[in-house]
C-alpha cells in the first residue's frame, strides 16, 4: 500500500553531518506516523527517531538526542532525518518506516524502505 524510499546515506567523517531523505507513495502519507530505525551488522534493529502525522510531536533515542532531528514535509510526501555530529557508532543501515501508532517499537509499523547505508569514519 504504502512504498518508502530511503536516500541520502554515504561516507562521512566523525563530527560530520548527512541528511536521510524518505519518499513515500499514496495519498495516504499524511495520516501515518513515521519512524527512523538503524541495524548494524551483528545488531539488533534500534529505534532512533519517530514523528507523529503531524509533526506536532517527536521522540528520540537517548543516543542520538541533540545530534538528530527527525522532520516531514507532507505536501511532498517525505520525511528526513537530519544527522549532525556523527560518531562511528552511528554506523548502521538506515531505515524508515510508517505506521498507524506513534511508537519507538518497531512492531507498530507495517511499511519499511530498502535502507541506506550511513558509514562514520573516526
Amino acid at each position: 500500500q504504502v512504498q518508502l524510499v530511503e536516500s541520502g546515506g554515504g561516507l562521512v567523517q566523525a563530527g560530520g553531518s548527512l541528511r536521510l531523505s524518505c519518499a513515500a507513495s499514496g495519498r495516504t502519507f499524511s495520516s501515518y506516523a513515521v519512524g527512523w530505525f538503524r541495524q548494524a551488522p551483528g545488531k539488533e534493529r534500534e529505534f532512533v527517531a519517530t514523528i507523529n502525522w503531524s509533526s506536532a510531536s517527536t521522540y528520540y533515542a537517548d543516543s542520538v538526542k541533540g545530534r538528530f532531528t527527525i522532520t516531514r514535509d507532507n505536501a511532498k510526501n517525505t520525511a528526513y532525518l537530519q544527522m549532525n555530529s556523527l560518531k562511528p557508532e552511528d554506523t548502521a543501515i538506515y531505515y524508515c518506516a510508517a505506521g498507524n501508532a506513534y511508537h519507538s517499537d518497531s512492531g507498530w509499523y507495517d511499511y519499511w524502505g530498502q535502507g541506506t547505508q550511513v558509514t562514520v569514519s573516526s
